[in-house]
């Protein structure tokens, strides 16, 4: 089965016996804090102990957010009779996916492999070394009754059978995704892009958006390189396909049509219904891909959901230092004072009939409160299905007069909404979500110019600064309780780097990419692979888990090998290193066949070659009007350049070197570090850049 589903925050009952979990910070691991499972973390004294005891471990994996993982503790962890089972014969360790990825990715692996199929709960049983022999995602209590009976009476009494199939298992889970070096020369060409994209055709929905059928998940960087596949290979069915999806997800339930922001996925096709919980990481790479699909399309639809999306994050999940919380959960409580998914944002005819009064037939015609918006028990979730120009025209309404009406609307069921019981809170902070947070406010600020964007952007890269950065340029994963921890997995660089470069394009302080630079550095270190020229995802300062696995697969969130790669081609050009290009150059080599035959797993790889195979420049401003001139500049949908500038002769970049004049601000247009002829007009300079 596939369940990726969203659950609360349990409460916790300070009546009742707690387990180890009580000592974590971990929302998530709080939350069984008092099950009568006798839960532990995962830590090097758990798997001691579970050594010592020759007990098989039960590893648990889940999120705060997620629904399903709610379902289950309440059916099966909190019933007395199935954690006797499972304190009599195993060790239980509950795992926080979003603070131990690491572990995520080895047992996840295993379900992928037993399964075929992934989600979360992830449920494994393994031995007491953690090699994995049985998994899966949700189970009902009678199935994982059954399972914990029947698993431990084999080990009990064939304990050679048991050991022999995690040995085999073990071995796939360690010979699987394998990424050997290809010693052919890199060639690339741009025929193959569109050999990729022309293949990817077949599986978009070109009428609903998105990927065809049904769940819908959001594909943030799926979307984002093919805004820029529109704009450089000029693609009029891929432009449609875009626009339709953006739309679309826009209207539908997924996006908060009342507070803003977006849910994890929706369980129809139509972008409806979703499972309610809101994930940080969503919403970050969803304000960047609106924000840039805005500066292509100059579309109002795209510019509101940035607003209204980054309101959400700063009312909801920003902290006073500038640090961005994880989520918020599905549940919540209704009416009755029962946790209920979707009770904080579904809405019933007769609340809203009371409060937008003469309004509610209008009301009910925008957000479709009929049989297209119904859900389930007389509870409608508000989805739209046609713009505000055609809506008003069919009601004869000025579009002035509707934008008034909905801004009340709004205004008047949000502060009806907040009387209500409030989704938990997961407020730890990660390293690479708030990277990727950081990442979304840089591209407002370019696509709108909002000056309190890149002061909450700069807000937040002060706050890892401090905060994240260990001696040596090492980073931290997790900050909770004032407490910065767990030494930080290659994700986190990569997305600090991603931002950090990002960062220094819009204020042109070199701090930022200096530090990109000792980030990289840093990584290479502690994560290559000299053998295939690849990133580990774990650090070699770590303990090694039964496979140390790499993460070359752009899921939801590009894989950290990618993003690694595309933050290698730029600074190579920054800093003129061709150690960086090359490096680069070879990881997509690694992937070229890979990418060929599944382009939509790699997304954020295909942005990369289209560097190598399109045209590519260094934009250079220098002079002492250059901020002033990259404001502007930033301001264009330029996806096939990188910035650099200078207003004083103090810098120390190659790219920079012998361009300062003091008399006029000239830009500068070049390739591999070669320049054309100097413009003063940024349009002129514009012009010669091809797409």
């Amino acid at each position: 089965m596939f369940l990726v589903a969203g659950c609360s925050n349990k409460e916790t009952v300070s009546s009742k016996a707690s387990n180890d979990l009580i000592h974590e910070t971990s929302p998530y691991l709080l939350q069984h804090a008092y099950n009568p499972v006798n839960w532990k973390a995962w830590n090097n004294e758990t798997l001691e102990l579970a050594t010592k005891e020759n007990k098989l471990l039960v590893i648990s994996v889940g999120y705060s957010a997620c629904h399903c993982c709610h379902v289950m503790e309440e059916e099966s962890f909190e019933n007395d009779s199935i954690a006797k089972i499972m304190n009599d014969n195993f060790i239980s360790i509950k795992v926080d996916r979003a603070e131990r990825p690491d572990v995520d990715k080895v047992y996840m692996n295993a379900v992928q492999l037993l399964t075929g199929s992934d989600g979360w709960p992830l449920n494994c049983i393994a031995l007491p070394d953690g090699r994995p022999i049985f998994g899966g995602t949700y189970f009902t209590k009678e199935q994982w009754s059954k399972v914990l009976i029947s698993i431990s009476k084999l080990y009990k009494e064939e304990p050679q059978k048991v050991i022999e199939f995690a040995e085999n298992l073990t071995k796939g889970i360690q010979e699987s995704q394998l990424i050997t070096l290809n010693k052919e020369a890199p060639v690339f060409n741009f025929n193959e892009i569109i050999s990729s994209v022309n293949f990817l055709k077949s599986q978009l929905d070109t009428i609903k958006g998105g990927f065809k059928n049904a769940p819908k998940f959001p594909t943030p960087n799926s979307l984002d390189f093919l805004v820029r596949y529109k704009y450089q290979f000029n693609d009029k069915i891929i432009d449609n396909y875009v626009q339709t999806t953006l739309t679309k997800m826009a209207y539908g339930g997924i996006y908060d049509q009342i507070g803003g922001g977006f849910s994890r996925y929706s369980i129809d096709e139509d972008w409806h219904i979703p499972h309610f919980e809101k994930m940080l990481y969503d919403n970050a790479q969803l304000v960047s891909l609106y924000a840039k699909a805005y500066l292509n399309e100059k579309n109002e639809l795209y510019k509101n959901v940035v607003y209204e999306t980054l309101d959400f994050i700063k009312e909801e999940l920003t902290a006073k230092n500038g640090a961005f919380y994880s989520s918020l959960d599905a549940d919540s409580k209704n009416e009755l004072g029962e946790k209920e998914e979707g009770a904080f944002y579904a809405w019933k005819v007769g609340e809203l009939k009371l409060v937008l009064n003469t309004d509610f037939n209008l009301f009910k015609e925008f957000y479709n409160v009929n049989e297209y918006g119904f859900w389930e028990n007389e509870k409608y979730v508000l989805i739209r299905n046609t713009s505000k120009e055609a809506f008003a025209k069919a009601h004869n309404l000025s579009l002035e007069n509707l934008n008034q009406k909905i801004k009340h609307w709004k205004k008047t069921l949000f502060e009806t909404r907040n009387r209500r019981s409030k989704p938990n809170l997961d407020d730890k902070v990660l390293t690479s979500w708030n990277a990727l947070m950081l990442q979304g406010y840089i591209d407002a600020y370019k696509a709108f110019g909002t000056k309190e964007y890149l002061e909450a952007a700069l807000k937040n890269a002060n706050f890892l600064i401090e905060n994240q950065l260990r001696a040596y340029y090492g980073l931290n994963r997790n900050f909770k309780n004032g407490k910065s921890t767990i030494n930080g997995y290659s994700e986190d660089y990569a997305a600090v780097i991603h931002a950090f470069i990002s960062l220094y394009e819009v204020t042109l302080d070199e701090k930022w990419l200096v530090t990109s630079k000792k980030l990289m550095d840093t990584l290479h270190l502690n994560f290559f692979n000299e053998n295939n020229k690849m990133f580990y995802f774990t650090s070699k300062e770590d303990k090694n888990l039964i496979s140390r696995k790499y993460e070359v697969i752009d899921g939801v969130i590009p894989s950290s090998n990618s993003i690694i790669a595309n933050s290698l081609f730029k600074l190579g050009h920054y800093f003129s290193d061709t150690n960086y290009l090359k490096s680069s150059e070879q990881m997509l080599n690694n992937l070229k066949d890979d990418i060929k035959m599944s382009p939509g797993n790699y997304s954020n790889w295909l942005h990369l070659m289209t560097n190598f195979t399109k045209p590519f420049y260094e934009v250079v401003v220098a002079g002492k009007n250059a901020s002033g001139i990259n404001k502007r500049l930033i301001n264009k949908y330029l996806p096939n350049i990188l910035i650099a500038g200078v207003s004083h002769d103090n810098s120390t970049l190659p790219l920079l070197s012998y361009k300062f004049n003091e008399d006029n601000t000239f830009i500068y247009v070049c390739v591999n570090g070669t320049c054309k002829l100097p413009q003063t007009s940024l349009l002129d300079a514009i012009k010669s850049i091809e797409k």
